[in-house]
Order: C-alpha cells, then structure tokens, then sequence
C-alpha cells in the first residue's frame, strides 16, 4: 500500500513541478532570445493549470477548454522538450530518484 500511495504522489509531484517550472520560466526574463521565448510560450499555458492536475479519485479529469488547446498548440516542440528535459534533471539534481510514470 505504500508504493501505490507513494507511485501516486510521483506524477503529481511531477506535476507541481512542472506548474512551478512553468511560473518560474514565464516571471523570469532571459538574456537570450529563445529562453525568452520559451518563457512567453510556458506563460501562455496559464489557462491549462487546471486540467494539468489529477482530479480526486473517482472522477474523471475534465476536458481542456479552447484556451488550454490553443495555448498548447503556441508551445513548440523544442521549447516543450526542452522543458520536460530540465524537469527531469531536477530529481537527481536534489538527491531524488527520477520520476517514472509508467
């Protein structure tokens, strides 16, 4: 029962991460051109918050509104995958053992 609980709590961290690694690249400026850039898109997915954390046991995760898809769809690859990629460097970074969620 305690690795479910605890297999539970990784993708949420992962989430929490990935919201705070969004606020803190969007309020931070970057001397380089595509970091700020990255910032804008992150920013921008402000309107999916919501939707990116999982809902309580029992219900089903609500579906993204037009402004979520339309923000996510301004967000380009590099910048998503370069985003993922910092995320997942954080836990070894911190003395924690990677997120997996698989």
């Amino acid at each position: 029962m305690a690795t479910a609980a605890a297999a539970e709590l990784k993708p949420r961290a992962a989430l929490s991460l990935l919201l705070a690694l969004i606020l803190i690249l969007g309020l931070g400026g970057g001397a380089d051109a595509q970091e700020a850039t990255c910032a804008g898109q992150l920013s921008g997915l402000a309107p999916c918050a919501r939707y990116s954390v999982p809902p309580p046991p029992g219900q089903a995760p609500p579906a993204p509104g037009p402004e979520c898809c339309s923000a996510l769809g301004a967000v380009s690859r590099d910048c998503a995958c370069g985003t993922f990629a910092i995320i997942n460097s954080l836990p070894a970074k911190c003395g924690l053992p990677r997120v997996s969620c698989q």
